[in-house]
């Protein structure tokens, strides 16, 4: 059975309304025995350190669902984040919960020790902060722009006693037969959707950039997109429009800051082209969306 992003994110918010246990999103993430793994989690167990495993989870997540696992590192930290590419909506806590527990019990099994991330960045705040500081080891941090796990960088080179190189020879053909058949069923005006989401960080891609990524020429995908009745600049705006909304459900973000991520130049060429898209600009447009999630 196939859900949407919006019924994902809903079976996810019921389970921590009905769960008595506020951190069940840690226990549903936490997994105690390595032959319970998902086999996307078994290729990363297999790797030969920590950082290849996330490789392997953030190349084969998809195959689940559209899902991003962006990873940034400088000389000090490495951290791990999770987007939701098709979201109209800010991901569920419990959700999130469960993917950085993920994360750490891979880390752990992998490594072979009670390794633990410098520290746990959350968007919303928590009322049982003690039980996820005492999951993970390290401090979490409230109030901040994102949803992050992080590592100090030096974890990412990590070996991991559970390497399997024949193992992961039998598991990677198959995931990746398993991606070349979801590519070919997924539709182009999608799939550069996606990449473009995937590059809108602070700039805007260019068709060139997208083409790169779909690893076709310029030329072919503006072909290939008026095919489809579409062009790069109504994808692109798509994917401003769908980010746009997401970024705006999560409070924490300012219009400015909201603006930059999507690769506007400024606020107000955002607030018009927000204005275009829903018929009132972002700030009167995210009142209404507090207000009725409030009611």
């Amino acid at each position: 059975m196939l859900l949407s992003t919006g019924e994902l994110f809903a079976l996810w918010r019921a389970i921590g309304e009905v769960s008595t246990d506020p951190a069940i999103g840690l226990l549903l993430g936490t997994e105690s025995r390595i032959e319970r793994f998902h086999p996307i989690g078994l290729a990363a167990l297999s790797s030969r350190d920590f950082g290849s495993a996330v490789e392997q989870m953030a190349r084969y997540k998809q195959l689940v669902c559209p899902e991003e696992i962006r990873q940034e590192q400088d000389d000090d930290e490495w951290s791990i984040q999770f987007r939701w590419l098709l979201a109209d909506e800010t991901e569920p806590p419990v959700l999130i919960e469960c993917c950085f527990a993920w994360v750490l019990s891979i880390a752990r099994h992998g490594t072979g020790t009670l390794l633990s991330p410098v520290r746990v960045e959350l968007a919303a705040p928590r009322d049982h902060i003690k039980k996820i500081e005492r999951h993970f080891g390290c401090p979490v941090v409230c109030g901040v722009p994102r949803n992050a796990i992080v590592f100090r960088a030096a974890d990412a080179r990590r070996p991991f006693v559970t390497r399997n190189a024949e193992l992961l020879g039998l598991l990677a053909p198959q995931l990746e037969e398993e991606m070349k058949q979801e590519g070919g069923d997924k539709n182009l005006v999608e799939s550069a959707r996606i990449a473009i989401q995937q590059q809108l960080t602070g700039r805007r891609p260019t068709i060139e950039d997208i083409a790169d990524a779909l690893h076709i020429s310029s030329r072919t995908l503006q072909r290939r997109l008026q095919e489809e009745g579409s062009s790069f600049q109504r994808v692109l705006e798509e994917a401003r429009h769908q980010l746009a909304r997401q970024y705006l459900n999560n409070s924490v973000l300012e219009l400015n800051e909201a603006a930059y991520l999507l690769g506007y130049e400024d606020a107000g060429s955002f607030v018009r082209a927000f204005r275009t898209w829903e018929g009132v600009p972002p700030a009167r447009w995210r009142e209404k969306q507090r207000a009725r999630a409030a009611s």
